[in-house]
Order: structure tokens, then sequence, then C-alpha cells
């Protein structure tokens, strides 16, 4: 709808980091935010279909460097 707007990748991006912190998956164990990743890369996948497998292995990166806590300092 119009050039100058977000790519298909950003909104991408932006809805699973909203999804992150409305899902509360931050709290979760890792093995869970893998799981819960998982399935919300294959609706990503399905709600996004013009995104490329590199950008949905890029989104996916970014969904998990998001849900990583800061490292504290002197860890």
């Amino acid at each position: 709808s119009g050039r100058g707007g977000r790519s298909t990748f950003e909104r991408a991006r932006d809805e699973l980091f909203s999804h992150i912190r409305r899902c509360g998956v931050l709290e979760a164990t890792e093995e869970q935010q893998d799981e819960w990743l998982r399935d919300t890369m294959g609706y990503m996948a399905e709600r996004y279909p013009d995104l490329n497998p590199e950008q949905l292995a890029e989104l996916e990166t970014l969904g998990r460097r998001y849900c990583k806590p800061p490292i504290p300092h002197g860890a």
C-alpha cells in the first residue's frame, strides 16, 4: 500500500517483539522460549508469506536475542 511504509520484515519484527512482551516469554525458561519461538515462527511464516527463509531465520535470531536478558556485570 504505497511506498515509504515499513517493510514487511520490519512489520513482522515489531509484531514478534510485541508478541514476546505480551506472552511473558521473557520470564520463561530457555526450553520454553525455544518451543514458543518455534511455534511462533511457524505462525509468522504463514502470516508473512512474503518473507524468504533468510528473513525468517533473521527474525528468529532477533527474537532469541530479544528474549535473552542483558548479561549482568561481572557474569
